[in-house]
């Protein structure tokens, strides 16, 4: 061969070359723009997986928001109730109070002072059964008079048996 048919076969060999790294390059581009195509529809499906989740934390915490809210209106509620019960119980208790009152002015063997308190050192009933569990046991009955009806009315030993139930808890010892 000649030279000018050598330079026709490398001037050929070069374009082919050439036209092989072009179409290498444009479908190596083509597979990256398609990938680059996959790679964002997953960032997009990730990032929708996001926001469901984040609305799902949004909505529990406006949940527990609502509850703490509806907890607290309740605890309202419930400390209003507490204080209106207090407030009947001392009612009540002032109105025992004055019954009892009323009652020793009535009877003659009781010393009240002009407001119906009492001056004797005398021990009520309600006065023992109100007293704390920790307290001592009373002093144990004596026996009874013959005559119930004569023995005074404010005898401890006649009420020491009525002070309070006596349990027994299957180990022996009563309490």
């Amino acid at each position: 061969m000649n030279t000018t048919g050598w330079i026709i076969l490398i001037v050929v060999v070069v374009v082919v070359i050439a036209v092989i790294a072009i179409i290498a390059a444009t479908v190596g581009r083509n597979r990256k723009r398609e990938a680059d195509r996959r790679r964002a529809e997953e960032m997009r499906q990730s990032a929708a997986q996001s926001e469901l989740e984040a609305r799902e934390r949004e909505a529990k915490a406006a949940r527990a928001a609502a509850d703490a809210k509806q907890a607290e209106v309740d605890a309202e509620r419930l400390r209003r109730e507490a204080e209106e019960r207090e407030s009947a119980a001392a009612e009540a208790r002032s109105h025992s109070e004055e019954a009892m009152r009323r009652a020793d002015h009535v009877d003659p063997d009781v010393k009240t002072d002009k407001n119906g308190n009492r001056i004797e050192d005398a021990r009520r009933a309600d006065a023992q059964t109100t007293a704390p569990a920790s307290a001592p046991a009373a002093p144990a009955a004596s026996p009874a008079p013959a005559d119930e009806a004569a023995a005074p009315v404010d005898d401890p030993a006649r009420h020491a048996r009525h002070e309070a139930p006596r349990f027994d808890d299957g180990t022996g010892t009563a309490r």
